[in-house]
Formats: C-alpha cells, structure tokens, sequence
C-alpha cells in the first residue's frame, strides 16, 4: 500500500471505519471503534504506511502497518507489520 495522509476529520474517521486488524498483539475488528474509545473524537492528522498481511482496508488484505492519528497534542500510533507483533501507544506531545 502507498503512503496515505489525511488532515480532515471527517475523512479520517470514514477511513479508520473501514480498517480491521487481525494477527498478533494489537486487534480490532474496527479501528474507529477503538480510536473513539481512547477519546480521538476530531482527529486532525492520520497518516498510514508500510505494508501488513494481517491489516485489512474495506475487506481486502494488505493494508497499511503502522498509522498515526494526531488530535492536537495527543498522538495514537499503531504499529505492526508482517511477522511483527501488533502494538498500540498513546502520547502527548509538547
């Protein structure tokens, strides 16, 4: 999958909604959900890149390894990749 940025909220959330991981570590069945869960309620930044067999867009396999939603000084950042354990990290920016 080629590199993908998005700065509008709406957008990300449509996009987050149509992402499922499987594998180990990290999972979902909808990224969203998880997303909205942990508060990032009106991103402002996503970007995803690398490739995951184990990552799914809109039902089709190898999607993006490692995305990052930005709301404001809060980053979440998902990070996987084939052969890698899925991993999940929160942090807040200066």
């Amino acid at each position: 999958m080629k590199p993908i940025t998005i700065q509008d909220s709406d957008q990300i959330l449509n996009f987050l909604a149509e992402v499922a991981l499987r594998g180990k570590g990290f999972t979902t069945d909808c990224l969203l959900d998880y997303v909205l869960d942990e508060g990032f309620t009106e991103p402002i930044y996503l970007n995803a890149s690398g490739e995951d067999p184990d990552a799914f867009y809109k039902d089709q396999p190898q999607a993006w390894a490692i995305y990052q939603v930005r709301e404001w000084k809060r980053v979440l950042t998902v990070s996987g990749g084939a052969g890698k354990e899925r991993r999940v990290q929160i942090t807040e920016t200066p």
